[in-house]
């Protein structure tokens, strides 16, 4: 058996701690900055305190990767038509899980163990510099987002730096 022990019990009381004391400073439902972020789910990464941002102030879109997927492009989509974003900031990291792994073995390593590949892509890249190209480019071309004001970084998991990535 696994030594695993959830701690889900853990968050609901420190929930219950932080509902106690809360306030939501008259925080509206649309970022205050009208901008979204779209990063890695990597837990090393604090994206608000990495880009000094507060609550409120960003969309904040979060993903394996931080690869431009169609549910990010449809989360950006409805960030912007709806709650009046305009801004763009994708930002990937250096030593991500999607560098060590590849689309085809990580597939065939689960029909392996389930009996099914998954349909959905894993993305997996070798250069993180390369892949926010990339996404900034699937954003450039699809008409459901308006990519006038988008920037791209790659966050520095050793030093704390974002450094920008550019199309040119």
């Amino acid at each position: 058996m696994s030594d695993f022990t959830p701690t889900t019990d853990e968050l609901v009381e420190l929930n219950s701690e932080f509902a106690a004391n809360f306030s939501d400073h008259d925080l509206q439902v649309a970022p205050m900055r009208q901008m979204a972020v779209v990063a890695c789910m990597d837990s090393r990464m604090d994206t608000f305190k990495l880009l000094g941002l507060e609550n409120g102030e960003a969309h904040i879109i979060r993903n394996a990767g931080g690869i431009v997927s169609d549910d990010v492009i449809r989360s950006l989509c409805l960030s912007q038509r709806a709650l009046g974003t305009r801004e763009i900031v994708l930002v990937h990291h250096t030593d991500c899980g999607l560098e060590k792994v590849t689309d085809d073995g990580f597939k065939n390593q689960l029909e392996a163990e389930l009996g099914i590949k998954p349909r959905w892509s894993v993305e997996s890249f070798v250069d993180p510099y390369a892949d926010v190209r990339q996404s900034m480019q699937r954003l450039l071309v699809t008409p459901f987002v308006d990519a006038t004001y988008m920037r791209g970084f790659v966050y520095d998991v050793t030093t704390g730096a974002i450094n920008e990535v550019t199309l040119d």
